[in-house]
């Protein structure tokens, strides 16, 4: 009995552990370049936001807008940009990609400007 409990708990502890190494895992290179970009660059407002979701069975990075009327870009895991989701003076973005937002999974706050 103290087997099967010591093993549930094992169970859990692996499962705690791999959620924490998911969401400390850093951004691939490009993302961390892009951040960097950001950063040298005067605050916005509201604050540049990078998230990250899997959307088509792929992981891919999201970056606010900085303002009223532009559109968001939506990058792939090399940053290259897939589509513009949302924004601009219809607010649906650049139309290549108008299920991103029904469609997105597994939100990750990846950086927030809060300079």
């Amino acid at each position: 009995m103290k087997l099967a409990a010591l093993m549930i708990t094992g169970i859990f502890f692996l499962s705690a552990i791999s959620l924490d190494i998911h969401a400390a895992c850093p951004a691939p290179k490009c993302v961390q370049k892009l951040i960097k970009q950001y950063k040298s660059k005067p605050k916005q407002d509201p604050p540049t936001t990078i998230y990250e979701y899997e959307y088509k069975g792929a992981k891919v990075y999201y970056v606010t807008a900085p303002c009223c009327d532009q559109m968001s870009t939506l990058y792939d895991s090399k940053c290259n940009v897939i589509c513009q989701p949302d924004g601009g003076i219809t607010g649906t973005g650049d139309g290549k990609c108008p299920d991103f937002n029904k469609e997105k999974t597994n939100e990750v706050l990846i950086w927030k400007d809060e300079r």
